[in-house]
């Protein structure tokens, strides 16, 4: 599984409200529909490690994919990156990550129901 990995924060004077409308709504909705999409989650960091170090990021967006063929055929469409370069305008620090999941366990996702 190929999982997209955003990390990020809002730009100064960004109005938080504003954002989470939007990214609960109809972006949550656009990354659902990419192609070949498994599974797409929102999170806001509400904490960090114990050693007192305050997180580098607010919010996270996970996007999984079956491969690396599926992502590819999705991610570098045009039109995605076309609306991803739109998108960014709208975020402060960020970061993309593209990982290899090498093991998983579905039962975190069975003790969560």
């Amino acid at each position: 599984m190929i999982r997209l990995l955003v990390m990020y924060n809002l730009p100064d004077g960004a109005d938080e409200g504003e954002f989470l409308d939007w990214r609960l709504g109809s972006h949550q909705q656009s990354n659902a529909a990419l192609p070949l999409m498994l599974r797409t989650d929102f999170g806001r960091v509400v904490g960090a490690w114990p050693d007192g170090v305050a997180p580098r990021f607010r919010f996270v967006t996970t996007l999984d994919w079956p491969d690396m063929a599926a992502f590819e055929s999705a991610f570098y469409e045009s039109d995605v990156q076309s609306g991803l370069l739109q998108n960014i305008k709208r975020l402060g620090d960020h970061e993309y990550s593209i990982c290899e999941i090498l093991a998983s366990s579905a039962a975190v996702e069975a003790h969560a129901a």
